[in-house]
């Protein structure tokens, strides 16, 4: 009887591990979605720093009584800029948006708003992201949909544009609103 050595079992081996965590990923909930220990919780403080010359992001905004929205943007983020006209017309549609400009330099975020139109009823300056830490975001843009108390009800992450948008951030949205 022939002896197999292990260095033939090995690969074999290795590409059926391969196999079970792409299988136990492609089977999970939600394969696009970043998972948020936020939904369900209150929401984090925001800075209260404003950008200059927008009104700043108090408590009470996080709160408003109604649905709000929570996006974090940056100036030199092509993304948001892609999402833009899409904010402005929520803007006037109605729906409170809060933006929290982050890791950004202040005269490029208040350039962006004066040449693209401004979508937000207060503006957090976040230059280090520290805020971005404490929502947990991880790159601009996303945007966070909050019920009339301040609870975190959905995280997307990515620009409001596209099928991703209306297949997912849209639905929630229409949820939050209805309830």
């Amino acid at each position: 009887m022939a002896k197999v050595s292990p260095l033939m079992i090995a690969p074999p081996l290795i590409f059926a591990g391969f196999v079970a965590l792409a299988a136990v990923g492609m089977f999970r909930d939600d394969p696009e979605g970043l998972p948020s220990t936020l939904v369900g919780q209150p929401a984090p403080p925001v800075t209260e720093v404003a950008l200059p010359g927008y009104p700043a992001v108090t408590p009470e905004d996080l709160r408003r009584g109604e649905v709000t929205l929570v996006n974090f943007w940056a100036s030199w983020c092509p993304p948001c800029h892609a999402e833009h006209p899409r904010l402005l017309e929520m803007q006037a549609e109605g729906i409170p948006l809060i933006g929290v400009n982050f890791k950004d330099q202040e005269g490029a975020a208040t350039s962006y708003l004066a040449d693209d139109g401004n979508p937000f009823a207060a503006v957090a300056f976040d230059p280090r992201g520290r805020t971005a830490i404490d929502w947990g975001v991880t790159a601009p843009p996303e945007t966070f949909i909050l019920d009339a108390e301040g609870t975190v009800l959905f995280r997307f992450a990515g620009p409001l544009v596209g099928s991703d948008y209306e297949q997912r951030f849209l639905p929630a949205l229409e949820d939050a609103l209805r309830n």
